[in-house]
């Protein structure tokens, strides 16, 4: 009696672990902010790339769109925006 109700509840247990959406985003433990990771990847790409890079518009566009743009700089499709011909 006992084996059953614990294999019952094991099978309960299973199927709540795979029936239920489970969310990879980072924000849960680190406390993730995609505004902050966005500006502090303009500081980078300036770093990186000096006067070809326009800095403050990559700061300002981040701000505009609530940190849903990030830059990566070495993505060209992502920087593009933000880069001059000096």
């Amino acid at each position: 009696m006992i084996g059953k109700f614990m294999f019952v509840l094991f099978v309960v247990a299973i199927f709540q672990l795979y029936s239920s959406p489970v969310s990879a985003n980072p924000a849960i433990i680190t406390g993730y902010d995609p505004m902050e990771v966005c500006i502090e990847n303009c500081a980078q790409c300036k770093k990186m790339l000096g006067a070809w890079f326009e800095g403050q518009l990559c700061a300002e566009s981040c701000i505009k769109y609530r940190g849903k743009m990030i830059p990566d700089c070495e993505n060209y499709a992502s920087i593009s925006p933000f880069l001059n011909k000096l």
